[in-house]
């Protein structure tokens, strides 16, 4: 499996005729961009029918949200099955915004997880910690926690469909950085905690991105660790120009 990914977030943001133009733009661009990288994108929910029909083969369309729960009286909730049935191809769960600034905990993370593998839906598992927790030099025990948490039913089989993006929170939008080591250590310690949990072979075909401000300024530099296998981005993929520059980072 190809574990080369670039993934773009573009979170609350575009109109559908926005979101139709940058996929005009990425097709266009497609023969110029590096064929061992595969191509991902989180579109907002109303926009997530029309462009899986409509995008380009190489790229897979990704819901921002997924609910935790299956059919029932869940007013605004949408299915793992729903998306798929809309040929959705992966859902974001655990983000650090969702988390964060709506309450989502380590149980809804796990039961939206099981909602994604039931339905044959890929999954971006996020994780990641706060200022606090790497200031204390807990990041390796919250990230761990949060592994174990989301991932406690899951088999090395359902691990195929399953990238794991590490965000580290207190390297977005506070003024400090992550460098390249940094995100690099982090990734050797989840990539050593999958081959603990399920085996070496499911390590090592694992897709883990980088989450945390990545551009295409640094994308280069991150990109360069055997562990860090491309990123989640989220304000420069907003450009398809830029988003471009970012997935050809790895030639």
């Amino acid at each position: 499996m190809m574990r080369n990914l670039v993934a773009g977030n573009w979170k609350s943001n575009k109109s559908i005729n926005e979101a139709r133009n940058w996929m005009d733009e990425m097709g266009e661009a497609m023969d110029k961009l590096p064929k061992n990288v595969r191509i991902m994108v989180a579109v907002p929910a109303p926009y997530l029918a029309s462009l899986a029909h409509e995008k380009h083969p190489r790229i897979l369309i990704a819901s921002q949200q997924v609910s935790a729960n299956g059919h029932g009286a869940f007013t605004g909730e949408f299915t793992a099955d729903m998306l798929v049935s809309c040929g959705v191809d992966y859902a974001l769960v655990g983000h650090s915004e969702r988390r964060s600034d709506f309450g989502e905990t380590d149980e809804a993370v796990s039961n939206k997880l099981k909602q994604c593998t039931t339905a044959g839906l890929g999954v971006v598992l996020c994780c990641g910690e706060h200022l606090n927790e790497r200031d204390s030099e807990r990041q390796e025990e919250v990230i761990k926690s949060q592994l174990e948490s989301a991932l406690q039913d899951v088999t090395s089989d359902d691990m195929k469909n399953i990238i794991v993006a590490y965000e580290p929170i207190w390297a977005i939008g506070t003024g400090r950085t992550a460098t390249a080591d940094q995100a690099a250590e982090m990734h050797t310690f989840i990539r050593r905690w999958i081959s603990e949990k399920f085996d070496l072979y499911t390590a090592e075909n694992t897709s883990v991105l980088y989450g945390g401000s990545c551009k295409p300024s640094n994308a280069k530099e991150l990109f360069a660790s055997k562990d860090v296998d491309g990123g989640l981005i989220g304000g420069a993929s907003l450009n398809s120009g830029d988003f471009q520059s970012l997935i050809c980072s790895f030639t």
